[in-house]
């Protein structure tokens, strides 16, 4: 009888070994963002309080039976500090993803740390496309926009409408290069031409000299390959040195946040590119409210893009009932994204998640009828050709399928 008693016990703490796959029951998810810096209006606390709506969406929709936990910190736009912050996570606080990383620098950092202890990196600020090629890994997901698919729309938009001749304004790092090559070869494939570019230190402060080296070039077209705080210290020098209006400015990657900060006045007729933007339709528009209740400002793309990586990690996690990383993102990359900042979105091989894209064109004054009233959807690039196609790819892992 006693052996009986001792054979049930173990035949059924078997199956709930098998079934108890959460690590410690728990799901751990690391923000880290500038908190502080030239991206913190775009990414930052925003970023932090998406990430938090997400968990509390999926905790009152799916009622998980593992708990969920969110750590956030500030990586001051430092590699350095960026690896050290996502090795501490991962060995000593047992954070199973880290999301966000705006900055370049800090997502190539943080993704090769992630590689080595085969943890999840869910990309959401990061932009340069290296993080797709050369630099890719099976354990990074870059999922709200990158370089290719913000040059495909501005940059062709403005030399369509009859900006020719370029000269760029680059911020010095991964990123501002990767921008200016984005968006020079695609002035050049729709027959404009560069004819120069100078780049500045990030976080840039003072941008007379690189103004003044743009006004004497000639250029119809000023490209802005930077962001944040650097692009609307370029548009309000540019304005104060008397470069606009004769010269155009494109500011390649811009948010709705730098808008709002420098005016309808001083960004009317603008193009940008943009993955997302609030007042789109009726679900952009429900979703952006709450944000909006908590922050006080409009979501960029980066912040909704946010919330609808950590939403779609955490389905995976309660479908597979794992965190294991291979498990969960097998399940990431099978199952479409479909929410209120994509529709029918694909993660592919190289870990670029593939959605539209759109064209937007900024607002006169006159023509913004309440707050935040900036956009006229012009275009909506489809996820096709808003990307990089995969036969131009760099990353290895596309190479090894592929032969």
């Amino acid at each position: 009888m006693k052996l009986k008693c001792i054979a049930l016990a173990i035949a059924t703490a078997v199956p709930a070994l098998a079934q108890a796959q959460i690590s410690d029951n728990a799901v751990k998810i690391g923000v880290l963002t500038d908190m502080s810096g030239a991206y913190s209006d775009l990414s930052g606390a925003g970023a932090v309080e998406a990430a938090k709506m997400a968990i509390e969406d999926f905790k009152a929709k799916e009622k998980p039976g593992f708990t969920i936990e969110v750590v956030a910190a500030d990586h001051q736009n430092k590699a350095d500090l960026s690896s050290n912050k996502a090795r501490e996570w991962f060995d000593r606080d047992k954070v199973d993803v880290i999301t966000e990383l705006v900055t370049t620098s800090t997502a190539l950092a943080v993704m090769k740390v992630a590689k080595e202890k085969n943890k999840l990196a869910l990309i959401s600020g990061g932009a340069s496309t290296r993080i797709t090629n050369e630099d890719c890994n099976d354990v990074t997901v870059h999922w709200t926009y990158d370089t290719y698919a913000v040059a495909n729309g501005t940059a062709k938009a403005v030399v369509q409408q009859g900006g020719k001749s370029w000269y760029f304004i680059t911020a010095d790092y991964a990123f501002g290069h990767s921008l200016e090559k984005d968006s020079a070869s695609v002035v050049q494939a729709n027959g404009g031409k560069v004819l120069g570019a100078v780049r500045h230190p990030f976080p840039g402060s003072d941008f007379s000299s690189f103004l003044l080296k743009a006004q004497s070039s000639g250029a119809q077209v000023i490209g802005l390959a930077n962001a944040g705080t650097d692009t609307m210290s370029s548009i309000k020098q540019a304005a104060e040195f008397g470069v606009t209006p004769k010269q155009s400015l494109a500011g390649l990657l811009m948010f709705i946040t730098d808008i709002h900060a420098l005016g309808l006045n001083t960004t009317q007729n603008m193009y940008l590119t943009e993955a997302f933007y609030w007042d789109r339709n009726e679900e952009t528009r429900a979703w952006s409210k709450l944000f909006f209740d908590r922050m006080k400002k409009m979501p960029t793309m980066i912040q909704a893009g946010m919330y609808s990586a950590v939403s779609h990690y955490l389905k995976a996690v309660k479908a597979t009932n794992s965190d294991d990383t291979q498990k969960v993102m097998a399940q990431m990359k099978k199952t479409p994204v479909n929410d209120f900042f994509a529709k029918n979105g694909t993660i592919r091989d190289d870990g670029r998640m593939v959605h539209d894209m759109y064209l937007m064109h900024v607002k006169k004054p006159a023509d913004s009828k309440y707050a935040w009233d900036y956009y006229t959807v012009k275009q909506t690039i489809p996820a096709a050709d808003a990307f990089q196609p995969l036969s131009a790819s760099r990353c290895p892992l596309i190479k090894k399928t592929a032969s």
